[in-house]
């Protein structure tokens, strides 16, 4: 099993293609290293929600975040609101999920 701090401390890179794309039972043993991430869309992408106590902190959150992504090259959906932001991953060019949308969860929840 994977640890939150082993995938937090890779870097992201340029994938594409559908060979990239993590199996299903690559994608059940990473997620249990993501407290409170879930799967959705049929598979094909993950997501969290997290709280703040307002929208300060919120936006503290999701600025941080945008820059963690910049530097990835690895950008998430966001539903920025006054006290949460909801946070969604998956790799457009693999079709579904690769290594990429689980190093950048991992980051996300350290930023949290």
């Amino acid at each position: 099993m994977t640890k939150i701090n082993e995938l937090a401390g890779r870097h992201c890179t340029p994938l594409k293609g559908e060979q990239h794309r993590l199996p299903p039972a690559d994608v059940k043993a990473l997620l249990t290293s993501l407290p409170g991430w879930e799967l959705v869309e049929d598979g094909i992408a993950i997501r969290k929600t997290f709280k703040f106590p307002d929208y300060y902190r919120t936006m503290a959150f999701v600025n941080a975040l945008a820059y963690v992504a910049h530097a990835q090259d690895h950008h998430p959906d966001l539903g920025v609101h006054y006290d949460r932001a909801v946070v969604r991953f998956s790799t457009h060019d693999v079709g579904g999920l690769s290594t990429n949308d689980f190093i950048c969860a991992a980051k996300a929840e350290q930023l949290a």
